[in-house]
């Protein structure tokens, strides 16, 4: 009897690329559901009661002013929507980069490149998503700066 050597084509492992892509679509969700999942569980405080909290600030501290005293402003809690925003936001943008490491090294070890694409597109979209929510704010920001600024006359 002959032996017969099966040759089995060397397929290229896919182990990283497979472990970066999950860590890319975990930090994907991480930057997108909480946008939309905590506004749900923790609403925003209504507009009148901020509106009435900023009115007792500001006579605490025109009374504080009269009376010769130093205002104290109460330290402002945060509340628990605003934490799971911040820890969501780290969150994908760790796990953003962890999955950009994931691909790098799946391409060192010369794995499947697809897999290391995916891996590291999923893994830039979940920090340029946090990027743009940030840069939203700031121009939410700018935008009403420039409205008060125009309304008080310095534009």
């Amino acid at each position: 009897m002959t032996g017969s050597a099966t040759t089995r084509s060397a397929a290229p492992s896919r182990r990283l690329g497979i472990i970066g892509s999950i860590v890319g679509v975990l930090a994907l969700m991480a930057a997108v559901l909480p946008h939309w999942v905590v506004p749900i569980v923790f609403p925003p405080p209504s507009a009148d009661k901020v509106i009435v909290d900023t009115g007792h600030r500001i006579k605490d501290r025109i009374v504080a002013k009269l009376k010769g005293v130093e205002y104290q402003a109460p330290r402002p809690e945060k509340s628990a929507g605003r934490s799971w925003n911040e820890i969501a936001s780290v969150t994908a943008i760790s796990l953003g980069l962890l999955a950009i490491l994931f691909s790098v090294l799946s391409l060192i070890f010369r794995e499947e490149r697809l897999l290391a694409a995916v891996a590291a597109t999923l893994g830039t979209g979940a920090i340029a998503i946090e990027i743009s929510f940030l840069m939203m704010g700031l121009l939410i920001l700018i935008a009403v700066l420039y409205v008060v600024g125009n309304i008080i006359g310095l534009f």
